[in-house]
């Protein structure tokens, strides 16, 4: 486990991460920081925990829209009936390439 100190709203968060996720989780917290400057531009005078709810606010808006967007792509996406042949060529093609991955293997020496 690694440990690492997160700056947000003026105060420091000693936490505990995997290795390796330091960087990734200053990020997040550079985002957070980001977020609630806007909210405490937008609204003056607002306090410290408001500016923390506004910026999660934010931030959930954010993931809503491109949980949105995503849903979207996915089903301008979707396959149409008239795909299924293609389909089942593809996975046909699939098998016949599998099957001489496996021969190659066999055949093909181990370095």
């Amino acid at each position: 486990m690694a440990e690492t100190t997160l700056h947000i709203a003026g105060r420091v968060y000693d936490i505990r991460c995997r290795d390796g996720e330091e960087t990734h989780l200053a990020h997040l917290a550079n985002l957070i920081e980001r977020k609630m400057r806007l909210a405490q531009q937008n609204t003056p005078g607002l306090t410290e925990v408001r500016s923390l709810l506004f910026a999660a606010l934010f931030l959930a808006d954010e993931l809503n829209d491109l949980k949105r967007e995503a849903i979207g792509r996915q089903q301008s996406l979707a396959l149409e009936p008239e795909d299924e042949p293609t389909v089942r060529a593809l996975e046909s093609l699939t098998v016949r390439i599998e099957k001489l991955r496996e021969r190659l293997a066999a055949v093909t020496p181990e370095a």
